[in-house]
Parts: structure tokens; sequence; C-alpha cells
């Protein structure tokens, strides 16, 4: 177990202490919840009131133009979170937290 390996800093809205679990090739991010991160970064998702699920992907812009074709809104983090992670979230019809992000660099 490793903790803040690659997170951006705690200056960037987000304020908590990360775990992170891997058991080949699936990892748990264990995170502190912070019902401000959202106000705090000026995003309108905040992953870390409630937990999400994450996927990764190769291609994040092409990603986010199929969300725009249907119209499916999403919170851009950037890499606010994570150095070298491009970061979305968005809801899917439940109300769950999805996370897609795309490792750079």
């Amino acid at each position: 177990m490793r903790t803040r390996p690659a997170w951006a800093g705690k200056k960037q809205g987000y304020s908590g202490d990360v775990a992170i679990v891997i058991d080949g090739e699936v990892q748990f991010h264990l995170a502190q919840k912070d019902v401000l991160a959202g106000f705090k970064t000026g995003q309108v998702v905040n992953p870390l009131e409630r937990g999400h699920i994450a996927f990764r992907t190769d291609d994040l812009a092409a990603f986010k133009a199929r969300l725009d074709e249907k119209g499916i809104p999403y919170a851009d983090w950037g890499n606010r979170a994570v150095k070298g992670w491009a970061q979305i979230f968005f809801y899917d019809p439940d109300g769950n937290i999805i996370e897609v992000h795309e490792v750079q660099g």
C-alpha cells in the first residue's frame, strides 16, 4: 500500500489523504471524504462527496467528444488531483459518479 504517490498536492482543492491498494492490475484509491472539494475546485461534480468508480482510457478527448455528442455533461478536473492524469467526472443515469481518466506523458 502506498500513500499519495503522484497526487498533485493538498493545495489543489483536496486536502485529504489517499491510500492506494494494488492487486495486480486493479487499484483501489481509498480517499478521505471531502464534501467541499467541488466548491474548492469550482467543479460541478465532487467525486469525493460519496465515492465513485473509475475507468482509464487511452483517448480522453475522444471520450469527451462522445459525451458531448450524447449531451452528457461532465466536470473536467484536468490534472488537479493526480499529476500526469487528466480526469473527468460525470453522473450515470442512477446518479452514481463515474470517473474516466487518461495517463499523460
